[in-house]
Protein backbone atom coordinates (compact mmCIF):
# COMPACT_ATOMS: atom_id res chain seq x y z
CA UNK A 1 0.00 0.00 0.00
CA UNK A 2 0.92 3.35 -0.69
CA UNK A 3 0.41 5.63 2.47
CA UNK A 4 1.08 9.75 2.43
CA UNK A 5 2.69 9.41 5.34
CA UNK A 6 3.83 5.80 7.26
CA UNK A 7 0.56 4.89 9.49
CA UNK A 8 0.48 4.07 12.98
CA UNK A 9 1.92 1.44 14.43
CA UNK A 10 -0.58 -1.53 15.71
CA UNK A 11 -1.40 -1.38 19.17
CA UNK A 12 -0.79 -4.47 21.11
CA UNK A 13 -0.65 -5.96 24.33
CA UNK A 14 2.22 -8.02 25.62
CA UNK A 15 1.21 -11.60 26.65
CA UNK A 16 3.10 -13.06 29.70
CA UNK A 17 6.11 -15.24 29.35
CA UNK A 18 5.92 -14.74 25.64
CA UNK A 19 7.58 -12.87 23.10
CA UNK A 20 4.47 -12.49 20.50
CA UNK A 21 2.10 -9.40 21.03
CA UNK A 22 -1.91 -9.68 21.17
CA UNK A 23 -2.87 -7.02 18.56
CA UNK A 24 -5.73 -4.72 19.75
CA UNK A 25 -8.28 -3.83 17.00
CA UNK A 26 -11.08 -2.28 19.27
CA UNK A 27 -11.86 -1.30 22.99
CA UNK A 28 -15.25 -2.09 24.57
CA UNK A 29 -16.08 -0.85 27.86
CA UNK A 30 -18.94 -1.75 30.33
CA UNK A 31 -20.31 1.23 32.13
CA UNK A 32 -21.43 0.67 35.78
CA UNK A 33 -21.17 -3.35 36.08
CA UNK A 34 -20.36 -3.96 39.75
CA UNK A 35 -23.57 -3.73 41.86
CA UNK A 36 -21.70 -1.25 44.57
CA UNK A 37 -20.69 1.04 41.60
CA UNK A 38 -23.61 1.10 40.07
CA UNK A 39 -25.28 1.84 43.32
CA UNK A 40 -22.45 4.44 44.05
CA UNK A 41 -23.37 6.10 40.89
CA UNK A 42 -27.04 6.16 41.54
CA UNK A 43 -28.40 3.44 38.78
CA UNK A 44 -30.43 0.26 38.95
CA UNK A 45 -28.76 -2.31 39.60
CA UNK A 46 -30.13 -4.36 36.52
CA UNK A 47 -29.93 -1.73 33.82
CA UNK A 48 -29.25 -2.56 30.17
CA UNK A 49 -25.62 -2.69 29.58
CA UNK A 50 -23.86 0.16 27.97
CA UNK A 51 -20.77 0.45 26.67
CA UNK A 52 -18.36 3.55 25.68
CA UNK A 53 -14.71 2.96 23.87
CA UNK A 54 -11.37 3.86 24.30
CA UNK A 55 -8.90 3.91 21.46
CA UNK A 56 -6.32 0.72 20.85
CA UNK A 57 -3.56 3.80 21.58
CA UNK A 58 -5.07 4.26 24.85
CA UNK A 59 -3.99 0.96 25.87
CA UNK A 60 -0.50 1.60 28.29
CA UNK A 61 1.56 -1.09 29.11
CA UNK A 62 4.63 0.68 30.76
CA UNK A 63 3.85 0.65 34.66
CA UNK A 64 3.75 3.93 34.42
CA UNK A 65 0.31 6.35 34.53
CA UNK A 66 1.37 10.31 33.73
CA UNK A 67 -1.10 13.14 35.47
CA UNK A 68 -3.32 14.13 32.41
CA UNK A 69 -3.48 17.83 31.56
CA UNK A 70 -6.61 20.04 32.09
CA UNK A 71 -8.04 17.88 34.94
CA UNK A 72 -7.79 17.97 38.81
CA UNK A 73 -10.15 15.27 38.97
CA UNK A 74 -8.95 11.89 37.71
CA UNK A 75 -10.47 8.48 39.02
CA UNK A 76 -9.52 5.09 38.75
CA UNK A 77 -11.43 1.48 38.50
CA UNK A 78 -9.72 -1.90 38.21
CA UNK A 79 -11.19 -3.94 35.64
CA UNK A 80 -10.80 -7.71 34.00
CA UNK A 81 -10.11 -7.31 30.80
CA UNK A 82 -10.98 -10.22 28.15
CA UNK A 83 -9.31 -10.12 24.66
CA UNK A 84 -11.04 -12.05 22.15
CA UNK A 85 -9.27 -14.79 19.59
CA UNK A 86 -12.14 -14.35 17.00
CA UNK A 87 -15.43 -12.71 17.25
CA UNK A 88 -18.45 -12.42 14.53
CA UNK A 89 -22.18 -10.74 15.20
CA UNK A 90 -25.11 -12.02 17.21
CA UNK A 91 -22.94 -14.15 19.06
CA UNK A 92 -24.80 -16.50 21.50
CA UNK A 93 -24.20 -16.11 25.19
CA UNK A 94 -23.26 -20.05 24.93
CA UNK A 95 -20.41 -19.58 22.42
CA UNK A 96 -19.52 -16.44 23.45
CA UNK A 97 -16.29 -17.53 25.98
CA UNK A 98 -14.88 -19.75 23.08
CA UNK A 99 -14.00 -16.06 21.22
CA UNK A 100 -11.88 -15.27 24.27
CA UNK A 101 -8.12 -15.54 23.64
CA UNK A 102 -6.99 -14.56 27.43
CA UNK A 103 -7.38 -12.19 30.03
CA UNK A 104 -5.44 -9.49 31.86
CA UNK A 105 -6.40 -6.75 34.68
CA UNK A 106 -6.53 -3.08 33.25
CA UNK A 107 -7.29 0.05 34.83
CA UNK A 108 -10.14 2.56 33.88
CA UNK A 109 -8.32 5.98 34.30
CA UNK A 110 -11.46 8.79 33.84
CA UNK A 111 -10.77 12.69 33.98
CA UNK A 112 -14.22 12.76 36.39
CA UNK A 113 -14.44 16.89 36.24
CA UNK A 114 -14.37 16.93 32.47
CA UNK A 115 -17.21 13.74 32.04
CA UNK A 116 -19.06 15.55 34.20
CA UNK A 117 -19.05 18.47 32.16
CA UNK A 118 -19.25 16.26 28.95
CA UNK A 119 -22.42 14.96 30.55
CA UNK A 120 -24.13 17.79 32.06
CA UNK A 121 -24.14 19.38 28.52
CA UNK A 122 -25.57 16.24 26.50
CA UNK A 123 -22.29 15.69 25.08
CA UNK A 124 -20.35 12.29 24.14
CA UNK A 125 -17.57 11.07 27.16
CA UNK A 126 -13.91 10.92 24.93
CA UNK A 127 -12.69 14.14 26.76
CA UNK A 128 -12.82 12.25 30.29
CA UNK A 129 -12.18 8.25 29.28
CA UNK A 130 -10.02 8.20 25.82
CA UNK A 131 -7.15 10.48 26.86
CA UNK A 132 -3.69 8.99 25.98
CA UNK A 133 -2.63 6.57 28.71
CA UNK A 134 -6.09 6.10 30.12
CA UNK A 135 -6.09 2.48 30.30
CA UNK A 136 -2.95 1.06 31.88
CA UNK A 137 -3.03 -2.49 31.75
CA UNK A 138 -0.73 -5.91 32.34
CA UNK A 139 0.11 -8.38 30.69
CA UNK A 140 -2.54 -11.16 29.03
CA UNK A 141 -2.75 -14.45 29.98
CA UNK A 142 -4.02 -17.21 27.86
CA UNK A 143 -7.34 -18.73 28.89
CA UNK A 144 -6.14 -22.42 27.07
CA UNK A 145 -4.00 -21.56 31.02
CA UNK A 146 -6.31 -19.93 33.04
CA UNK A 147 -9.82 -21.21 32.36
CA UNK A 148 -12.50 -18.37 32.03
CA UNK A 149 -12.45 -16.31 35.72
CA UNK A 150 -16.05 -15.83 36.76
CA UNK A 151 -15.24 -15.59 40.40
CA UNK A 152 -12.44 -14.13 42.21
CA UNK A 153 -10.85 -11.05 44.34
CA UNK A 154 -9.92 -8.00 41.96
CA UNK A 155 -8.44 -5.30 43.67
CA UNK A 156 -6.74 -1.90 43.68
CA UNK A 157 -4.20 -0.69 46.03
CA UNK A 158 -2.46 2.75 45.60
CA UNK A 159 0.95 3.45 47.60
CA UNK A 160 0.13 0.52 49.76
CA UNK A 161 -3.56 1.62 50.81
CA UNK A 162 -6.64 -0.45 48.91
CA UNK A 163 -8.40 1.61 47.17
CA UNK A 164 -11.09 -0.97 45.67
CA UNK A 165 -12.20 -4.33 46.27
CA UNK A 166 -14.01 -6.46 44.84
CA UNK A 167 -15.26 -10.47 42.99
CA UNK A 168 -15.54 -10.81 39.40
CA UNK A 169 -18.92 -12.81 40.78
CA UNK A 170 -20.28 -9.14 41.62
CA UNK A 171 -20.61 -8.39 37.52
CA UNK A 172 -24.17 -7.35 36.80
CA UNK A 173 -23.39 -8.29 33.84
CA UNK A 174 -21.39 -11.33 33.20
CA UNK A 175 -19.02 -12.18 30.21
CA UNK A 176 -21.03 -14.00 27.75
CA UNK A 177 -23.78 -11.58 28.23
CA UNK A 178 -21.62 -8.61 27.12
CA UNK A 179 -20.03 -10.39 24.44
CA UNK A 180 -23.74 -11.44 23.52
CA UNK A 181 -24.86 -8.26 23.93
CA UNK A 182 -21.96 -6.22 22.14
CA UNK A 183 -22.35 -8.37 19.19
CA UNK A 184 -25.77 -7.85 18.53
CA UNK A 185 -24.48 -3.62 17.29
CA UNK A 186 -20.92 -4.24 16.29
CA UNK A 187 -19.41 -7.03 14.90
CA UNK A 188 -16.69 -8.29 16.82
CA UNK A 189 -13.21 -9.68 16.33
Amino acid sequence: MNYVFPPTVQASLPVLGSEAAFPVRRVYCVGRNYADHAAEMGADTREPPFFFQKNPNNLDASGRFPYPPHSRDVHHEVELLAALGSGGSDIAPQDALARVWGYGVALDMTRRDLQGQAKAAGRPWEIGKAFEHSAPVGPLLPASQIGHPAQGRIALTVNGHLRQEGDLAQMIWKLPEIIAYLSQYFTLA
